[in-house]
């Protein structure tokens, strides 16, 4: 089912202890805020609009380079004044699911996603929620009384509406009062809220102690894929060879459609292998003119483009040319300079080698060249 959603982002998050609001702060090598706004895209949002404090909006755009899908708006003063901004910014009918999120819960899934938008099809709302397990006790210091935890539950978030209904509901909120959440505003509005199972992985990061906790979990969330790439073209008339994005000068020329670079095709097939989305091929068809002599360099930039929207970050790359000549010695450097630049990665991430065939094969005889590419990437689970 289509669904929209906001994320909430504003707010200081002073409970967390000195230093960057919560949500800006790295988790596992990534800020908390990319992984709830990667969670409801690669749950299939449509849109997902990132409600944030008016200085934070540049720093929006660099904690969520290259996701699709997503715009910023500037929050409130208040939360509920936040997700208001929000939902004015979003551009689903009345009919159409919301989703409201907390960045601060940065485990959701497309289960907790497809859970919710089923059960709004028997309320107006829906939240995830989990039992009291606690003893709970009212007073300060001293006890006053010990409090039935019968019937209690804690709410997380995300949290589903209709988008017309959740509008109408905060229309009608009575000015100066601040709802704990969202479900609270639909619920005086005379809607219904229906609860499903919450999951402990919505942990909500609040206290210092929590981003501990967190770390553990995000390793665990998080699965190390491979992928390989095998690319080979023959030497033809010409006196330049591009290699790796890299021009050098030559006695030969390769042959192919595009460039005929086979260290970025490689690569390309490589980086596409581990998010499991077909080989170079089948998005850039050597029957398709648009490709005819085109730097390969576009090839692996949409690949890298792919793996981004799957919640995937490349780790490292490790390419072997497998040639007589030309030389790669002299190149090597620019070389991984120039993948690192295309995917986004520290040059120590990158390896380039070079081997021959002794002779051997058709390399061997210099009828042409081969590369051959290793990418480890890291998705969700």
């Amino acid at each position: 089912m289509s669904f929209s959603a906001v994320v909430v982002a504003a707010g200081a998050g002073l409970r967390a202890g000195p230093g960057e609001p919560k949500a800006w702060r790295m988790l596992g090598s990534r800020p908390v805020i990319r992984w709830s706004v990667e969670g409801l895209l690669s749950a299939g949002a449509r849109e997902v609009v990132v409600v944030v404090a008016r200085d934070r909006l540049t720093q929006v755009d660099e904690a969520l380079e290259g996701l699709e899908g997503w715009r910023a708006v500037t929050g409130g003063r208040t939360r509920a004044d936040s997700v208001q901004a929000g939902l004015a910014a979003i551009t689903a009918g009345r009919n159409q699911p919301i989703l409201v999120h907390d960045a601060a819960r940065p485990f959701v899934t497309r289960d907790h996603v497809d859970r919710l938008l089923a059960a709004l099809d028997l309320a107006d709302g829906a939240v995830p929620a989990l039992p009291v397990p606690d003893t709970l006790k009212r007073g300060e210091g001293l006890v006053d009384e010990t409090v039935s935890r019968e019937g209690l539950w804690r709410a997380q978030t995300p949290q589903a509406f209709r988008f017309g209904r959740l509008k109408a509901a905060y229309r009608r909120w009575p000015t100066g009062e601040e709802p704990t959440d969202d479900a609270a505003v639909v619920e005086r509005a005379g809607g219904s809220v229906a609860m499903i199972p919450g999951d402990p992985m919505l942990m909500k990061l609040t206290w210092p102690a929590d981003f501990l906790m967190a770390e553990q979990l995000a390793a665990s969330r998080r699965l190390i894929r491979m992928g390989q790439g095998i690319d080979a073209h023959r030497f033809g008339p010409g006196d330049v060879v591009w290699l790796c994005g890299i021009r050098i000068e030559h006695d030969l020329g390769l042959v192919g459609h595009s460039d005929a670079d086979c260290g970025l095709h490689a690569l390309t097939d490589a980086v596409l292998g581990a998010i499991a989305e077909g080989d170079i091929g089948a998005h850039f068809p050597p029957s398709d003119p648009r490709w005819k002599g085109a730097s390969s360099d576009q090839f692996l930039t949409h690949a890298v483009k792919l793996a981004t929207a799957k919640g995937a970050r490349i780790l490292n790359a490790d390419v072997t040319l497998i040639c007589e000549r030309p030389k790669i010695g002299p190149h090597r450097d620019a070389m991984r300079q120039r993948i690192a630049e295309l995917l986004r990665l520290p040059v120590d991430r990158v390896s380039v080698k070079a081997t021959t065939t002794e002779g051997m094969g058709f390399t061997g005889r210099e009828e042409g060249l081969m590369a051959q590419a290793i990418v480890s990437v890291e998705t969700p689970l």
